[in-house]
């Protein structure tokens, strides 16, 4: 294993920190950390939908709309989007548009991922900004927290 590798893996237990905090919400339990060009924590987010009633609130958009803030801009030149799942369309656009260099994802999402398994948003080449993706990064993990979720939901509807 690199020294990249660990330093991914050892990023994502933080996103996977927020993803199982959320297990007890009504939420879908992503969990997402933006890290600063030093590797500290700026941003930090989980899924919020059902508890702001905002459809907007993924944990992708929760975490950068929080490391902008303590940034004091909109530009996240430098920083890392680590995140369980592979962001949706929105939460790639929203990197895309914060100029975030680098993104690192757990589970792959076969239904509306634009990582590269639907779409490629964050490697589009006619966009102004394109992202380095390192993903699959402790994917087990991430998914299985996933399926917990998943499971119990469908469990009270049985």
């Amino acid at each position: 294993m690199t020294e990249v590798d660990r330093r991914h893996g050892t990023w994502m237990e933080l996103a996977l920190a927020e993803a199982r905090a959320a297990l007890d919400t009504a939420d879908v339990p992503i969990g997402a950390v933006v890290l600063g060009p030093d590797g500290a924590v700026i941003g930090t987010g989980r899924n919020e939908r059902e508890a702001r009633h905002d459809p907007t609130a993924h944990a992708e958009v929760v975490a950068i709309r929080e490391a902008a803030g303590v940034l004091g801009s909109w530009r996240l030149d430098g920083c890392t989007l680590v995140v369980t799942l592979e962001p949706c369309a929105m939460c790639a656009g929203a990197t895309v548009l914060a100029r975030i260099p680098t993104v690192v994802f757990g589970a792959w999402d076969p239904k509306a991922g634009a990582a590269g398994s639907v779409f490629d948003i964050l490697r589009e080449r006619r966009l102004n900004h394109w992202v380095e993706v390192y993903p699959g990064v402790r994917e087990d993990e991430c998914g299985d927290v996933l399926r917990r979720f998943f499971e119990a939901q469908r469990g009270q509807y049985s």
